[in-house]
């Protein structure tokens, strides 16, 4: 019972990082903005709806989480 505790214990963390993550690149960058105040690489990012922009930072996420779970 208690391992299992740790194992899901492990995954928060994991995501948790990952969403630091996301938001650190997604506000550093811009990503995902229709603005162009990021500073860097500002290609591919750009959104012209909310929707789009959501979906940005989902993709963002999962790119993150797996750079997360690879260190692992």
């Amino acid at each position: 019972m208690e391992e299992a505790t740790a194992q899901n214990s492990g995954a928060r963390r994991n995501e948790d990082i990952a969403l630091d993550l996301m938001k650190f690149v997604a506000m550093t960058t811009g990503y995902g903005r229709t603005t162009s105040s990021g500073v860097g690489f500002q290609g591919s990012g750009a959104a012209s709806k909310p929707e789009e922009y959501a979906s940005h930072l989902l993709e963002l996420y999962a790119k993150c989480l797996q750079a997360v779970h690879a260190k692992k």
